[in-house]
């Protein structure tokens, strides 16, 4: 059901970036609430990468990215079989799947707290034949931020990923997080600066 399709490089964190959903989000709202199983395939093909290369930042994990992103638009139907026309056409659909998706990562992540990850991060290169160098380097470069992202506290570790890679705004984070806006911001703030320092500290 999922594959990452993400194919650019972040500037700053060198990493896979999402861009932020294209169309009109209250056109795909307004769907959901006059036939959801019709127009729920949407929401899927619109969020779906999002919220698994989001995942993927915060657990290193691609299996676990895979399952949790599928859960989440399980939980997400789920949910919206129970909400009445105005709910659906009401949602902030981006931090309202979020709220679903880092629920559900946490509670995992309580789970395994004491299994660390089993699996790198996918490596950004072309599906046709990469040069075994370009994989290598890739991966290599993968991992460290893995490493690094990992290595943050956790709010600050997913304002960072919200907004840098899968490209929430700070409102759709404070609804994903229960943090408010201003908090998100400062959180990723506090994230970036601490990537630079680890950044420094390695070239140094």
């Amino acid at each position: 059901m999922v594959r990452n399709r993400s194919g650019g490089a972040g500037v700053l964190l060198d990493v896979t970036m999402v861009e932020p959903v294209s169309g009109d989000e209250r056109t795909l709202t307004s769907h959901l609430a006059a036939d959801l199983d019709g127009a729920f395939p949407a929401l899927v093909r619109a969020h779906q990468d999002g919220i698994y290369s989001g995942i993927l930042r915060l657990t290193g994990d691609r299996s676990d990215a895979e399952d949790l992103t599928q859960e989440t638009f399980v939980r997400a139907y789920r949910a919206l079989q129970g909400y009445g026309p105005a709910r659906i056409a009401d949602l902030q659909l981006r931090g309202w799947l979020w709220t679903i998706a880092l629920n559900l990562s946490r509670n995992r992540a309580r789970r395994r707290s004491r299994r660390p990850p089993t699996a790198p991060l996918d490596p950004a290169v072309p599906d046709a034949d990469p040069d075994p160098e370009t994989v290598a380097v890739v991966r290599h470069q993968q991992d460290a931020w893995a490493r690094r992202l990992a290595a943050l506290p956790a709010p600050a570790r997913t304002a960072v990923v919200l907004r840098h890679v899968v490209g929430l705004s700070y409102d759709e984070i404070a609804a994903a997080t229960g943090r408010p806006a201003g908090t998100a911001k400062s959180d990723a703030h506090r994230g970036l600066q601490r990537l630079r320092s680890m950044l420094e500290q390695e070239i140094t």
